[in-house]
């Protein structure tokens, strides 16, 4: 039976086998660390949203194609079993089970109908299984299947002494297994014995199927049995032998009617509905976890798999199959093409080939170490362009025909001649007796040529992507260029490139796509040709002309396009192939596209290659869901508050940082969706494309906002726009209530700074008073003073008056003392004494009158008010006489002067002054008279 598998049956445009053994299926692997839960995930299901429920050690996890969910089990046990009914997710697990509801806010809530019911399980009892049929939900553990009856909402068991290990729908009709009992159908509540067959007995069952009408057991250990006419007989199947060498532990019948069966230890089986191999996909080939605990088929037949370690989704129905060269052998893929039943691979490590549509491994072809740069049929000759120079190609040998540095690309001229490009300028390949060989460069040009098309037999325009596109006039011989100029008005770019379509030529850069007009001698830009791509997703001006179909290749960041003649008109229409250039691991302006058969192409990538199936590509129509609307108060707050995305909502003023969460259920893996969105009051552009599914908007400021967002895959569009509106509180600050708070507080301010204004005024004018009347009073002071200077002035004259007449009176008293003492002298002299006497006495009686000392006692104290008094204060023992004597002393008078005064000698005046300092105590050094002058 092995020989089936490897039997190579292929005839070039017709009848292929429907599998390469080295070519898989995309697959999508999520490990622990993307979903956010344990390891094992043992069931899986699917609502109408295409969302993926799947059931995981640690609780139920949801995926909606762009963010995965886990909400945790109810009673923090193992859930083992999921299916989705209508709007409720039924799960089973450790002595529980019951159904997920989403609520408005987008969250599902759980119900626990063991609970509700009153169930009494079983010790150690777990749900494995969950079926529904019609107004029934079948919970199946290891001892009991509990029928739940919606419309009732009760609940019946049917009880087992044998372990019950797998209950399946099978049309309208459920199956289980007792262990060394038989299989039984469940029949109005109770179970039938279907069959006792020692294998039923003896062999644990992996599924139960419909096979035209007829039921089909599959085992784990020994494979498939038919039962007929009451009697099990094996179904043989040509992948017996390789089944065999695995135990299976889930199967699945797919809508085509082919099997996934999935082992414990090898990853899984794909065959087909006559139990012949399509395809096996394990750890080494693609898979994450070669143990398969759950197997299950989407509404898009992608196949998931639960595993020992993860999740797996197998696109098996993508118009996609991917081979890598994980081993690293190959290195990137510059150029491939299908030859005499061989695949041709060129790369840039060398040349290498095997028999297509075998399981075979790729060989290298001896001597063509290096870079391959193109593989090209001309007259069934493959000619292969290398680094080292030119290659005829024959099965797995190479001929260097041409040892010159670089071959980009070869182009026939006519029968027995060809024009080549290399790195140094253009060279002609001529036939001889059956033999290429160089026979001449083409002189006066040697740019490298890696991109030219023939305008005629001896016109010739070449392309470098740094230097333009020049146009070679050649001689008849084609020996030299008579003429190079370079065509105008061309805008140079990195992987430009020149092809010809239709008896075109058109030239393709960042701006778009250019046709040369031979009248002009000029490129022009095609409108249609440049919506191939736009100038934002260019990533490569390379064109591929495919001749088999007619149909001009070109490559952008968002995907792959081709443009081919319409069906009813000549007229070319695009077509767009959704494979985004950050997943088909490309190497810009080396892209390369190569038609296999049945509308089937090979494209080349930097780790292998993948092939599109045309056929299998569909723009079907798609839509986005708002899932989530949250906000908090701040980007890092744990507090998440949920909003309902089918209401009006209003956000209080703090929280103010707004998140949208979005997607699309697709899951294959070269479809990826990407998303723009604006929001109307802040962001009122649509924002670029972006492949992340949620946006954060940050402290936003009060108002009501829109949210839109839309989607593509591809180039094409989400059939709705989402949208949200919502409105943000004004702060506290701003609420009415605050508003009448401002208003009333502004008329207070208003009152306050009126009257403070009042006051302020009033003080002003009452300061002004007290000012005027201060410089009033100021004034009168200044007058007054004014009037005592003038009175002090009259004063001190008065006083200076005063002392003169002092001074006078002092000096007339000594005068006339002095006079008097001088005619008692002379008197004194005469004889007769007796007779003048009187005179004498007389005279003496004027010179010790008292009434001159009471006038000149008077002068001096209205001259020196107070001394006396305040002499006799401070010496209180000084006689009248000494106070005569002070009063002359303070005079400044000598004792010359005052002698005649006291009418006494200056001698005695002496003494007297002697007898003064005595009274006074004044100290020996010190002046009599200084003293009494600063009293």
């Amino acid at each position: 039976m092995k020989l089936i598998k490897f039997i190579v049956f292929f005839i070039f445009f017709s009848v292929v086998t429907n599998y390469y053994a080295q070519e898989y299926p995309p697959i999508q692997k999520y490990f622990p660390s993307d979903y956010g839960a344990d390891n094992q995930n043992w069931d899986i299901s699917q609502d109408k949203n295409k969302y993926i429920y799947i059931a995981n050690n640690k609780g139920l996890l949801e995926f909606n194609g762009a963010k995965w969910e886990l909400y945790l089990s109810p009673n923090q046990t193992i859930i083992r079993s999921v299916t989705v009914e209508d709007n409720r997710i039924y799960t089973g697990s450790y002595k529980e089970f019951g159904y997920w509801e989403r609520n408005t806010l987008g969250r599902l809530d759980y119900v626990s109908l063991s609970t509700k019911l009153d169930v009494s399980f079983l010790e150690d009892e777990d749900i494995w299984n969950i079926i529904t049929i019609d107004d029934w939900v079948l919970f199946q553990s290891l001892n009991r299947i509990y029928i739940y009856n919606k419309t009732k909402a009760s609940v019946s068991i049917i009880n087992s002494d044998t372990t019950i290990y797998k209950m399946v729908k099978v049309n309208a009709s459920v199956y289980f297994q007792k262990v060394n009992d038989g299989v039984y159908e469940i029949v109005n509540g109770t179970s039938k014995l279907i069959s006792n067959d020692p294998i039923l007995k003896n062999n644990l069952l992996v599924n139960i199927y419909n096979q035209n009408g007829l039921i089909l057991f599959h085992t784990e250990d020994h494979g498939f049995y038919r039962f007929e006419d009451n009697a099990l007989k094996k179904w043989n199947i040509s992948s017996d032998s390789i089944l065999s060498q695995s135990r299976i532990y889930r199967s699945l019948q797919l809508k085509d009617d082919s099997y996934i069966l999935g082992s414990i230890s090898n990853g899984i089986f794909h065959i087909d509905g006559r139990g012949e191999l399509i395809k096996h996909l394990n750890q080494k080939n693609g898979l994450s976890n070669n143990t398969i605990l759950s197997v299950f088929e989407d509404t898009e037949r992608n196949i998931w798999l639960g595993l020992e370690n993860g999740i797996n989704c197998v696109n098996i129905d993508s118009p996609f199959t991917v081979y890598n060269d994980v081993a690293g052998m190959l290195g990137s893929v510059n150029s491939s093409i299908l030859y005499n039943g061989y695949l041709y691979l060129g790369t840039n490590q060398g040349l290498f080939y095997k028999a297509f549509g075998t399981d075979e491994g790729f060989r290298f072809i001896e001597g063509t170490h290096g870079a391959v740069w193109s593989l090209t049929k001309i007259n069934d000759t493959l000619f292969c362009g290398h680094n080292s120079g030119t290659f005829i190609i024959t099965k797995n040998k190479a001929n260097l025909i041409v040892d010159v540095l670089g071959t980009w690309d070869i182009k026939p001229v006519h029968e027995n001649l060809m024009l080549q490009g290399n790195y140094s300028g253009l060279y002609v390949l001529e036939k001889r007796e059956g033999t290429w060989q160089l026979r001449n460069k083409i002189e006066g040009f040697n740019v490298s040529s890696r991109s030219f098309e023939f305008l005629n037999s001896n016109e010739v325009l070449v392309n470098h992507e740094y230097k333009g596109v020049f146009k070679l006039t050649l001689d008849k011989n084609l020996t030299k260029a008579i003429k190079v100029a370079e065509v105008p008005g061309m805008e140079k770019g990195l992987n430009s490139s020149l092809s010809k379509y239709q008896h075109k030529i058109f030239y393709a850069n960042k701006s778009g796509v250019s046709v040369y007009k031979t009248k002009t001698q000029e490129f022009v830009k095609d409108s249609l040709f440049s919506e191939l791509y736009n100038e934002n997703e260019y990533s490569s001006g390379k064109l591929i002309h495919d001749k088999h179909n007619n149909r001009l290749w070109s490559f952008s960041k968002s995907g792959i396009a081709y443009l081919a003649p319409g069906k009813l008109s000549n007229t070319p229409l695009i077509h767009q192939i959704p494979l985004p250039s950050f997943v088909r691991s490309y190497i810009p302006g080396y892209e390369n596209i190569t038609y296999l058969f049945n509308n089937k192409y090979l494209y080349g990538t930097s780790n292998g290659y993948i092939i599109l199936d045309l056929d299998k590509l569909e723009n079907k129509a798609f839509k986005i869901n708002l899932n989530a609307i949250s906000s908090t108060a701040s980007k890092n707050n744990d507090t998440i508050k949920l909003h309902d995305k089918h209401s009006f909502a209003t956000f209080k003023n703090r929280e103010n940082n707004v998140e949208f969460n979005y997607n699309i259920p697709e899951y294959k893996k070269y479809l990826v969706p990407e998303f723009q969105y604006k929001l109307d009051g802040m962001y009122n552009e649509w924002s670029p494309w972006l492949k992340k599914s949620s946006v954060l908007f940050e402290n936003l400021s009060y108002g009501t906002y829109t949210f839109h967002v839309k989607a593509r895959i591809g180039n094409t569009l989400s059939d709705n726009i989402e949208t949200y509106s919502f409105q943000i509180e004004r702060p506290w600050y701003f609420s009415n209530g605050m508003i009448v708070v401002y208003v009333l507080l502004l008329l207070l301010f208003s009152f306050i700074m009126h009257n403070t204004y009042k006051r302020h005024y009033k003080k002003q004018r009452e300061k002004l008073l007290v000012d005027n009347h201060r410089e009033l009073v100021l004034k009168e002071l200044e007058n007054k003073q004014q009037l005592m200077r003038f009175n002090n002035d009259k004063l001190r004259q008065d006083i200076e008056s005063k002392n003169r007449e002092l001074g006078m009176s002092t000096m007339t008293l000594i005068k006339k003392n002095e006079l008097l003492n001088s005619l008692k002298k002379e008197l004194l002299k005469v004889k007769d004494v007796k007779n003048i006497k009187s005179v004498i006495h007389i005279i003496d009686t004027n010179i010790n009158n008292t009434d001159d000392w009471q006038v000149f006692e008077e002068a001096f104290n209205n001259a020196d008010k107070d001394f006396l008094k305040k002499i006799k204060s401070v010496h209180p023992e000084l006689t009248s006489n000494d106070l005569r004597l002070c009063a002359y002393l303070r005079l400044n008078l000598s004792s010359k002067e005052i002698a005649p005064l006291l009418n006494i000698s200056p001698r005695s005046v002496e003494v007297k002054r002697y007898r003064l300092r005595k009274k006074m105590n004044l100290p020996h050094e010190a002046n009599l008279t200084d003293y009494i002058l600063e009293l």
